[in-house]
Formats: structure tokens, sequence, C-alpha cells
């Protein structure tokens, strides 16, 4: 992140310095406000860490990186896998070169960076989805494996208690985060803490952890994402920003290797549910219920 954050202070020096047309057009394009903007706010590559943050906004046909999207990667995952694949690469060069001048044994090292390289390939593919049309259908905001299905105490939820799945990822899993319901961010709001594994009992209180809340378009209820830090988790992204319309299946996000995701509803809503404990999920696609009557 440090690494990126340094790029984007070089690449914002260079466009300024030497693509003034660039940054002047960008410029013209930006909407929204933010007073005394302290983010240098170029193009819309900059508001990768900002954007939840920051008043200014981008259309999407203005953006000439909207193509990143399509990749068949995470857009938030595009420089580790740059970053991951280019050392994984320099290895396997590295590795040919001393099989042929000495020893044949640097084979295992090229097929370790062949291994990295698959990894991480594989870890930050974001598929597509087909989003279920079903107005009542809640679906999964992450890919997983589904520990908790069950009614909580939760003095921080509306009403002090709330209804509560729980998908845990593992690092082969999808990372990207998905909006189970279409509505509207209500709020926002990080919590730092442990690093413990996401399987263990206490993580959703002690762990670091991101919590969206959206207001249901349909009900009017408040539904809550918690983004759960892992063990080998440590970056939760959230790339939300409050009082937006979302539609159920978008992405908003990921939590870097390893992980859990909750999804919290009323307690009085009435649902049928689909899944159980043990099913393994599809972000943005899978049906955990079908909201009911009360």
């Amino acid at each position: 992140m440090d690494l990126e954050l340094a790029w984007g202070r070089l690449r914002r020096a260079y466009l300024r310095l030497f693509r003034r047309g660039f940054v002047e057009r960008m410029a013209a394009q930006r909407l929204g406000e933010c007073p005394k903007c302290p983010h240098g706010i170029v193009d819309p590559r900059d508001l990768k860490f900002y954007r939840n943050v920051c008043g200014y906004y981008f259309r999407q046909e203005d953006d000439p990186f909207h193509y990143r999207e399509s990749l068949g990667f995470a857009r938030a995952g595009l420089a580790e896998l740059v970053l991951l694949g280019a050392l994984c690469l320099l290895t396997m060069f590295l590795s040919l070169v001393a099989v042929n001048f000495v020893h044949p044994l640097f084979w295992v090292t090229f097929a370790a960076g062949f291994a990295g390289l698959a990894f991480a390939c594989w870890f930050f593919r974001d598929p597509e989805r087909v989003v279920p049309t079903d107005r009542q259908a809640v679906v999964a905001p992450a890919d997983g494996t589904v520990t908790h299905v069950e009614e909580v105490n939760d003095r921080n939820f509306p009403g002090g208690r709330a209804f509560r799945i729980s998908i845990f990822l593992s690092i082969f899993s999808v990372h990207v985060n998905r909006i189970p319901r279409s509505g509207r961010v209500l709020d926002l709001r990080y919590y730092p803490g442990k690093f413990a594994d996401a399987r263990t009992q206490d993580c959703h209180v002690d762990n670091e952890q991101f919590w969206t809340d959206i207001e249901d378009a349909d009900t009017g209820r408040v539904i809550r994402v918690k983004q759960i830090a892992g063990v080998a988790a440590r970056r939760i992204v959230c790339q939300l920003r409050s009082g937006e319309d979302v539609r159920a299946g978008d992405r908003f996000g990921m939590i870097k290797f390893g992980s859990r995701t909750d999804l919290l509803l009323p307690i009085d809503l009435g649902r049928e549910m689909l899944v159980k404990v043990g099913d393994r999920v599809r972000g943005g696609s899978t049906v955990l219920l079908r909201l009911t009557a009360p």
C-alpha cells in the first residue's frame, strides 16, 4: 500500500509536469465538491484510496481507466497482482538462468515462482456473476462457506437483536464483496482490532472490521454488512460513500487474504431460508434467503 501511494504521488507529479492537457481535461470532467481537498485527485485512479471520504467523482464514461473493471481481476487488487506477478516472473527467469548455468535443482525455485504467480492470479480474480432478479431475494455478499445462521444479541444493531449469516472466505475464495440488497448507503464505520482466525468464536467482536449500513429499497429497514479481517487479512477495502444508491450484486470492496463477511438483518423481517451452515455460496448470485411478510 505504501508503494502504491508513493507511485501515485510520482504519477501525479509527472502528469502535472508533462501532461497538463490531460490534467486540465480531467479537472473539467471532475464532478462533486471537496473543499480544500487534501487528496490530490487528478484522475479516477486517485479515488481508489479516498472515494468514501472525498467529494469528487467522475462519470463512468469520463473514466479512461474504466476498462480495468473488465480485466477479470479485482480492480482494488491490481497493484498487488502486478507487484507479486513481477516478483514471481523475475524468480522464474533467474531460476531458468541458474538451471542452465548452475544446477538443475533450481527447477524447484522456478516451480515456486510459477505457483506464486498462479496463486496471485487466482486470489485476485473477479468473475462476472448473474444477479437474481427476484425482488425478495437477499444475495450473498461474499464467496465462501456459511459458518453461522442464527439470531444474535447486538446492542449496536437497531432493536438490539439481529438475524446473522456469516460467511468464511478462505484464501482460495473470490474476495470481492457485493451488495446483498438494493438500497441506499446510510453509514460507514471502521473499527481497528485484532487479526485472529476468522473462524474463531469472537472474531466478529475482536477483529478489525468495516461496517456498511444499507437502507433496503423495498422495506426501508437497515441491513448491515460486516467485512471482518482474518489471520492473514491485513487490509479491508470499501469503496462506497454515504448517501449513494446501490444495487444488489454490485461490487463494493474486498478483503485481502482470508476473512469473514457477516450479514445482519432485522430480527422481525419474515424470511424463507435457502442456505444452511456448511453450504458454499457465491457472492452476488447465491440467494441466501427470501424476504416474506412479517
